[in-house]
């Protein structure tokens, strides 16, 4: 026992500089784990009798918000493109939450019939809608075309969720207050609208597509809030952070193996799907934010997001043109 314990003592005094490095390395990654967690939402309100619609519930965080909706009572419907992962992802949900009231109904965002085939079941089969959560999405795609011709990222990102909040917007007054939530990101804060070429045809690039449509998302809740006071329904735009989910899943493919080693590393300190979903359930549910409406949100707390963000009339400008896209009245 001695002379292990003389090795190990000679091993730390040759290598103690070594070691030093390594400890210190290992506290700084888990106090950055621990800062890329973020914020939880500590909210007990609970949604028996309200009914929250979630769009993409059927992974990643839109599958976790789906989760905690169920576990607070509330019937919930899962708006999905890939209905057997639905299901799938229904029966877990049911199963770990005890909630039978989870209902799962086609919706392909990159096509505005199937979110006008959607928005006219829930107005013929629902009774209230409490809280919408647009939280599907897709992340730097190639140049991809949605069914009716737009650019995917702006066409899924923005122009579906713009259908659709607007489309179900009777059942949100007549349920209110009720809420309108989201998601958003931080990209945006680079982003620009190209009013001029809102496809990016003239010069494609995923990157810029997506940031225009994150910074799409919120100025539409800030024009969607001002143009709801009053009704009793509030809106809020948020970043969910930096996450562990399928939507990367265009970017891999096309990078340098190198880029996907440090990228696979990284992914072991970003935030899980859990993680990822507090901010869109505090701003679903938190009971203080009921008399706030158009703001920003990220790791449960309000922020402000970018000067372009902010533009009352971009925000107007972009509302009439997407009213003329979707071939809304």
């Amino acid at each position: 026992m001695q002379n292990y314990a003389d090795v190990l003592k000679d091993f730390v005094e040759r290598h103690a500089t070594g070691l030093t490095v390594a400890a210190v390395a290992g506290i700084g990654i888990l106090g950055l784990r621990r800062w890329m967690a973020g914020g939880v939402c500590r909210s007990k309100a609970r949604l028996d009798g309200k009914t929250v619609l979630i769009t993409g519930a059927n992974t990643g965080i839109g599958k976790e918000t789906a989760m905690d909706m169920a576990q607070r009572g509330a019937r919930v419907i899962m708006a999905c493109r890939d209905i057997p992962k639905a299901y799938s992802a229904a029966d877990e949900i049911r199963q770990k939450t005890g909630n039978n009231n989870i209902l799962v109904k086609r919706l392909d965002l990159a096509s505005l019939k199937s979110v006008r085939d959607l928005t006219k079941y829930v107005q013929e089969n629902e009774k209230r809608l409490d809280i919408l959560i647009n939280n599907a999405g897709i992340m730097m795609c190639p140049k991809w075309v949605t069914e009716d011709g737009f650019e995917m990222q702006f066409g899924v990102n923005h122009l579906g969720h713009f259908l659709l909040t607007n489309s179900l917007l009777d059942m949100l007054k007549k349920s209110a207050p009720s809420r309108v939530v989201v998601v958003a990101s931080v990209a945006h804060v680079t982003g620009c609208i190209h009013f001029d070429d809102i496809n990016l045809d003239k010069n494609y690039d995923n990157l810029v597509s997506y940031r225009q449509s994150k910074l799409a998302n919120i100025l539409f809740a800030r024009e969607l809030a001002a143009r709801l006071q009053g009704t009793g329904v509030t809106v809020y735009s948020l970043h969910p952070g930096f996450i562990r989910t399928e939507l990367v899943r265009h970017l891999f493919p096309h990078w340098a193996w190198w880029k996907r080693m440090i990228s696979s590393v990284l992914m072991m300190i970003v935030k899980s799907p859990w993680e990822g979903a507090q901010t869109s359930i505090y701003c679903a549910v938190e009971e203080s934010l009921t008399n706030e409406t158009g703001l920003y949100y990220s790791d449960c707390a309000r922020k402000k997001p970018a000067a372009e963000a902010l533009d009352d009339a971009a925000a107007k400008r972009l509302w009439d043109l997407s009213t003329s896209m979707v071939g809304l009245a």
